[in-house]
């Protein structure tokens, strides 16, 4: 687990959180945080107040973050149908590092390279607390629904169920 703070995305997140004015710091997890499940059972918390952040392209090929809480699978056609568009594209590994800067399993919510169009589940409201990755899959921090949305710009929407 040693240097994991040192790392150039861990420390890219923190960078976003002193700009954006977030409290929450980092913590270092024994456990990987790849999975919702993964980070919930090591933070002791409920799979729902994890804020998972899933990437997909629109049709524009420009990037679409959902920050969605751990307890819903995104419904693809449910946001593309809120969205106005046919469809969302799936991404692979390299459009993810490409476009957010991190790797999967460590994607963050804030610190990214390039702009993306971000949603975020109105589920993450139903908790006082949520966790997001900070940029390695052993990698997270505390937030909030309200935290998510005014540092990220994101529109609240049910994605899911």
């Amino acid at each position: 687990m040693d240097g994991i703070l040192e790392k150039a995305a861990v420390k890219r997140v923190i960078a976003a959180q002193e700009k954006l004015g977030i409290a929450g710091r980092a913590t270092i997890l024994a456990e990987s945080a790849r999975t919702a499940a993964e980070a919930a059972a090591s933070l002791n918390i409920e799979v729902g107040q994890i804020a998972s952040s899933l990437i997909f392209k629109l049709p524009d090929h420009s990037p679409l973050l959902i920050i969605t809480s751990g307890r819903h699978r995104v419904d693809t056609d449910l946001v593309a149908k809120n969205l106005g568009i046919d469809k969302l594209e799936r991404v692979d590994a390299d459009y993810v590092k490409e476009k957010s800067g991190f790797s999967i399993g460590g994607v963050a919510p804030i610190g990214w390279i390039s702009p993306a169009t971000i949603l975020i589940d109105d589920a993450l409201n139903d908790y006082e607390v949520v966790w997001a990755a900070a940029g390695h899959p052993h990698a997270v921090y505390p937030t909030t629904y309200a935290e998510l949305i005014s540092c990220t710009g994101a529109k609240s929407m049910i994605v899911g169920d």
